[in-house]
């Protein structure tokens, strides 16, 4: 690959992915490329970026095994979906995050910490969910601190909505795992409602609601500092029975 053909990569990424059918459930905060994360973006996009106008994906072309696969919207710069895919090898993750820096300094990451078993799309979530992602192949859906949207007339922006519940379950295998985690309770409240009701899902919290963290998912440097100053963070897990 010429340095031409990687900074058109970079620009596309600037450019692709943000598109939604209904309401969009992110803003487009792109900020500027670091020049580490342009490199890593330069450098390791062509093996272990996806592209949404591939189409299906086929696991085992992709990762070249049948390890189970895990999938995370909106990962953030990726420091902690690294960390857990560097944990767990004989699991495949992918990342899918709408902000080029972000995917950027995933990739800078994994490529530090040598992680082979990860994957990642900068593009919107509702359109890979659509049209990348077979039906009944995912062991575990993550859904880290999205944005709230905390004021009641913005609701309706947050990602978690009845279709899009539809959606994850349709791409989990039956028995797998959709786990969402908040700092904002009001928003826990709104998931808890809109799964609780949702077909084809079952609560795993053996008390109440919620579960208490587990071990796989990393403390960020945020949620521990939210500790520290008494705020709560909020772990749901919902298995997909039908």
């Amino acid at each position: 690959m010429t340095k031409e053909d990687s900074n058109d990569i970079i620009e596309q990424k600037k450019k692709d992915g943000v598109y939604i059918r209904t309401i969009k459930s992110f803003v487009k905060r792109e900020g500027r490329l670091t020049k580490g994360q342009e490199a890593a973006l330069e450098q390791l996009w062509p093996t272990m970026g996806l592209e949404h106008k591939d189409g299906m994906l086929d696991f085992k072309e992709v990762f070249g095994n049948d390890n189970p696969v895990v999938a995370e919207i909106g990962f953030g710069m990726g420091k902690s979906l690294v960390e857990m895919a560097k944990a767990a090898p004989e699991k495949n993750f992918i990342g899918i995050e709408v902000h080029t820096p972000g995917v950027g300094a995933c990739l800078m990451e994994a490529g530090e910490q040598g992680v082979t078993n990860l994957r990642v799309y900068c593009h919107d979530a509702i359109e890979i969910l659509a049209d990348c992602i077979p039906k009944a192949s995912l062991s575990c859906m993550q859904l880290f601190f999205a944005d709230p949207w905390h004021k009641a007339r913005h609701h309706k922006r947050r990602i978690v909505q009845p279709e899009f519940c539809e959606n994850v379950r349709q791409s989990l295998s039956v028995g797998g795992i959709f786990h969402l985690a908040t700092d904002w309770e009001n928003y826990a409240e709104h998931m808890v409602e809109v799964l609780g009701v949702a077909p084809g899902y079952k609560n795993i919290a053996e008390k109440g609601d919620y579960i208490e963290r587990p071990e796989h998912r990393p403390l960020t440097k945020f949620e521990a500092r939210g500790q520290r100053l008494g705020h709560g963070v909020w772990d749901l897990m919902y298995q997909r029975i039908s």
